[in-house]
């Protein structure tokens, strides 16, 4: 055993909404009447939809997959759909069962009700987010996505129409409050819902504390996880030697040469069990 100090955050790996969709696959594929599929990946980690796979859980991946289906039961991710395919879902054979994060559900309804009295809708986040595509989908008029503050000059919005701001989830907390002080500075007349999630919040500012004091820091994530990705740059920013992993077989003895401390985090959708193994390879 080495003498370095290996420090978990305790906000590292499955967050209420995941832990949630997770929990309703595994009671879906765990019942007699099949088939079953999820409309998309249930969440972005490898592990857990091949975990979910081996059990019989199918990933549809877009809509003209759906004609061709067999009746069955399929899951709604955690990130949430679009309305009319909501609907579409639930006035065909399937039937559905609804895991959507219930803190993007509120989005659903914050944006639907807004656009529904004439505002318009600017929601900060990525474009390319299946969270992001489908809050779009509950806007009735207007709306624009905004990925960071370099496309403010893009948006479509005149000053003086009415407008309601939503974020993403798991958007960068400063980089969303600097966003809207530059909102505010150019006079847009705004309604302002600060939708990330008090748990990536803190995530986020545990990740930045213990990047700060740590010699090494690793976080672990999928590629595809917008919230890892996240953490890394957070991270990054105070410590050099921070790496982006998936698992255990990511990581490379070299980083820990003469290192005192090393500190991990974990996104929304790294399973307990790989934030084990790796704390328990680093020890060593």
């Amino acid at each position: 055993m080495t003498n370095r100090t290996v420090k978990v955050a305790s906000t590292a790996g499955f967050c209420f909404g995941v832990e949630r969709a997770v929990r309703y696959a595994e009671e879906m594929v765990s019942t007699e009447s099949g088939p079953f599929y999820s409309f998309g990946p249930v969440v972005h980690n490898e592990t857990v939809v091949e975990d979910l796979k081996r059990k019989g859980l199918s990933v549809i991946r877009s809509e003209d997959e759906l004609k061709d289906l067999p009746p069955g039961k399929i899951l709604i991710r955690a990130h949430g759909i679009s309305k009319a395919l909501e609907e579409k879902l639930r006035e065909s054979h399937f039937e559905v069962v609804d895991a959507t994060c219930p803190f993007v559900k509120k989005i659903h309804r914050t944006v639907a009700e807004a656009s529904e009295k004439g505002d318009r809708i600017l929601i900060v986040g990525d474009p390319d987010h299946p969270e992001v595509q489908g809050i779009l989908g509950w806007c009735q008029g207007p709306s624009f996505v905004l990925k960071d503050e370099e496309m403010i000059p893009e948006i479509p919005f005149s000053k003086s129409e009415p407008m309601t701001i939503v974020v993403q989830t798991t958007y960068q907390t400063k980089k969303f409050k600097k966003i809207l002080e530059i909102l505010l500075r150019l006079g847009y007349s705004m309604s302002i819902a600060n939708t990330i999630c008090s748990a990536t919040r803190e995530r986020q500012e545990e990740a930045e504390e213990l990047a700060s004091h740590s010699d090494v820091m690793l976080v672990i994530g999928s590629p595809t996880s917008s919230n890892s990705r996240k953490l890394y740059e957070i991270c990054k920013k105070k410590c050099d030697h921070t790496y982006f992993i998936q698992n255990k077989d990511d990581v490379e003895s070299e980083w820990f040469c003469k290192v005192k401390c090393v500190g991990i985090t974990a996104g929304a959708s790294t399973p307990r069990i790989i934030i084990e193994e790796v704390q328990n390879d680093v020890r060593v």
